[in-house]
């Protein structure tokens, strides 16, 4: 059989036959042969070797074996499994100083559909939505679909800058409080404080995004904006796929019990739930203390690589944004003002270093062109100060 032919195009205008276009996405260019290149400082990706392959292997057997199968093999319909969802209410949140019973929890297929869900339940064309800026690419792309009445307020090193009068007008702010994305700012405690106070004065919901929680270098990190909700205003999302690895697509949402059976109903309707044997042995791979054991070395690790970048970056003359040095896995740079990191990114590349070109984290019509990010989630510390190096011999060869 030809599928070939029948698949093709043929002589219809699909661009009229849609009724919604989705052309207006900017995401984060990266390589899928990523690994090919010898200096990749690209987001979201993993070092295979800070992995334990092992250890995950063994959670999905037992996820597999007979006592599980058939829980594991079913059709969970509109539910979570329930091993998963106890570790989250019992574990996770706890450290984050929330509180929450499972009726007000959904997972989803990372943190990415949780923000999806709740733009689809509370925002429309009569909302008026704030993001961040810069801010995550993705969500302003997902509101962008449901209401074209977005302000972006800007940051600085104390986080989101509160601007009551725009405040005052919105009907929902997302945040990244813990770790700003893509700056990496911690949100202030006193900020944090007044946000709260703003949204129970003028009726505001806040979807707090808990970006890189687990990447936190300190012993006692800030807890989240959600541990401080005394009235169910805040809708927390957290992700697990970022503290394991990004290709496992699971996070969760924390919300009042109603919006809950709202967003699991709506998700049921997308994708029914998450895939049964991922979150099991998720679950397992938390239960046995490999999750704790993963973020250690993480954190290890990542803190090193860090110190190794901060250093490189210095001896360079770039300037980092990133002022925080305790947390995240990236950091996000200024060059100077002639920069287009399109075109360093561009340049770089041909030399085997890969980094993001920082102008899709804004607006389309304020997008400054001499932001970039690096992270070093996925390239070793020994390789750092030689990519940073290429880098720098780039910017230099730009220059005007």
């Amino acid at each position: 059989t030809n599928l070939g032919t029948n698949a093709g195009t043929g002589k219809i205008d699909w661009d009229a036959k849609l009724v919604q276009s989705c052309s207006y996405i900017r995401p984060v260019q990266k390589p899928v042969n990523w690994r090919e290149y010898a200096y990749p400082f690209v987001y979201g990706q993993v070092d295979d070797e800070l992995f334990s392959h092992s250890e995950w292997r063994d959670c999905a057997r037992q996820a597999l074996g007979m006592r599980n199968f058939s829980t594991m093999v079913g059709d969970f319909g509109q539910h979570d499994d329930p091993m998963l969802v106890n570790y989250i209410c019992s574990r996770s949140l706890p450290r984050r100083g929330i509180k929450a019973r499972p009726e007000q929890i959904l997972v989803t297929l990372g943190a990415q559909n949780a923000l999806y869900l709740v733009a689809q339940l509370l925002v429309d064309q009569s909302k008026h939505v704030v993001i961040e800026s810069p801010s995550y690419p993705d969500l302003r792309d997902i509101l962008l679909q449901r209401t074209k009445a977005i302000t972006a307020l800007p940051v600085d090193a104390g986080g989101l800058i509160l601007d009551e009068e725009v405040l005052r007008r919105a009907d929902s702010v997302f945040i990244t409080p813990s770790h700003q994305c893509p700056t990496t700012h911690t949100m202030s405690a006193s900020r944090r404080r007044q946000l709260l106070d703003m949204a129970a004065r003028h009726d505001l919901l806040v979807i707090e995004d808990d970006y890189e929680f687990e990447m936190n270098f300190l012993e006692s990190p800030t807890p989240a904006l959600k541990a401080q909700d005394n009235d169910g205003r805040v809708i927390y999302v957290g992700s697990l796929s970022k503290s394991v690895f990004p290709g496992l697509r699971l996070g969760y949402m924390v919300a009042p019990e109603g919006l809950i059976q709202q967003a699991r109903a709506l998700r049921h309707l997308i994708l029914r739930h998450p895939p049964g044997h991922a979150q099991r042995t998720l679950a397992y791979f938390m239960a046995l203390g490999h999750y704790d054991a993963q973020i250690r070395r993480l954190r290890r690790h990542l803190a090193e690589r860090r110190r190794v970048l901060q250093s490189a970056i210095d001896a360079e003359g770039l300037f980092s944004h990133s002022a925080a040095h305790f947390g995240g896995t990236s950091f996000w740079v200024s060059g100077p003002d002639w920069l287009d990191s399109r075109i360093l990114a561009e340049r770089a590349m041909q030399d085997g270093v890969l980094i993001e070109a920082g102008d899709v984290f804004f607006g389309r019509d304020t997008s400054p062109l001499n932001y970039f990010r690096l992270s070093y989630s996925a390239i070793s510390s020994e390789r750092i100060p030689e990519g940073i190096a290429r880098l720098g011999a780039c910017m230099r060869k730009l220059k005007p």
